[in-house]
């Protein structure tokens, strides 16, 4: 029997539908590499053209389950799934129309997201990204992996390559043909400021790709002296040598502007004025801090100089 105090590893499949998630899953199964027998959870969240047909699984212990409305994507119902079947592993074919806050935000204790895959119809993706901009975010800001399938050398690979990365540099592209080959992504993508230099420069533009760079990977710019416009703010739950300065960033729509910002340690925080606009040169480091309960990103400052706030308050990647 499993033991049930261990992470419940899960391997997270998120497209829309027809878009090979259910034909990769299958063949995932039947490859002995992967599934040696374990007892492994298959949760179905949409109904496509292609089913699975267990019998060709290479190994028996999988078992199917389905939840076919996101109110029923629950705690209790995944923990009822979870006692029925003891599985070892989750494998979950997410509903595309579904944003993934309802997955993360219901997975039962112990249940961890492994790996995160999303497939798409690149002869679809364009069109789905135009007119359904918040759901294609919503499924590339955390996958690792983008499989772009049914692909051809005629389309335009710059395009689909631009989607992805206006959202995530992180996430590997791969172009499935018809045939099966698959060509990797390699496609350079050239910050638009110097991480090199002694001060790393960054344009009101460009804000947004600054933070998303920096958040994901921000040991590079561990030790690092940056300088950027940003908002300032008094928050009363800050140490009373902090303030935070960042800027509201948009990904795909008025609905998803959230503020990115970053805590500033500085004797003098306290007289920086609440809702000002300011230039700052500071140095990054990744440590503890209490305003984010973590690891983090806090800039000690160097200079703070008012400004006037950028012609575009908020910031995108164009």
């Amino acid at each position: 029997m499993p033991n049930q105090m261990q992470d419940l590893p899960v391997y997270l499949f998120t497209g829309f539908l027809d878009a090979g998630k259910t034909r990769f899953i299958q063949e995932t199964l039947e490859d002995e590499r992967f599934h040696k027998g374990e007892r492994t959870l298959l949760l179905m969240c949409e109904d496509g053209e292609e089913e699975y047909d267990p019998e060709r699984f290479c190994a028996p212990n999988v078992f199917l389950r389905t939840v076919e409305d996101e109110a029923d994507f629950t705690p209790e119902n995944l923990q009822k799934m979870q006692r029925e079947v003891l599985p070892e592993r989750v494998i979950i074919e997410y509903n595309g129309m579904w944003l993934l806050d309802t997955l993360y935000q219901n997975l039962p204790e112990g249940w961890v997201v492994a790996q995160e895959f999303l497939f798409a119809d690149a002869q679809t993706f364009l069109t789905y990204n135009a007119n359904m901009r918040q759901l294609v975010v919503d499924k590339l800001k955390s996958a690792e992996l983008v499989v772009l399938n049914r692909y051809n050398s005629d389309m335009d690979r710059m395009a689909l390559h631009k989607v992805v990365r206006g959202v995530s540099r992180r996430a590997d592209i791969a172009y499935e043909f018809a045939d099966g080959n698959v060509e990797y992504d390699d496609i350079e993508d050239p910050l638009p400021f110097d991480i090199e230099a002694p001060i790393i420069e960054i344009d009101d533009r460009d804000y947004a790709i600054w933070y998303r760079d920096m958040s994901e990977e921000v040991q590079k710019y561990a030790g690092k002296t940056v300088r950027f416009k940003g908002r300032c703010l008094q928050r009363s739950n800050l140490p009373k040598h902090s303030f935070i300065i960042g800027r509201h960033v948009m990904t795909c729509c008025v609905e998803d502007i959230q503020f990115a910002g970053l805590v500033v340690n500085w004797d003098d925080a306290q007289t920086v004025q609440n809702d000002s606009w300011h230039t700052i040169t500071a140095k990054l480091e990744n440590k503890y801090h209490r305003a984010y309960g973590s690891k983090g990103p806090v800039l000690t400052l160097i200079s703070l100089e008012p400004a006037e706030k950028p012609e575009e308050t908020v910031a995108t990647f164009y």
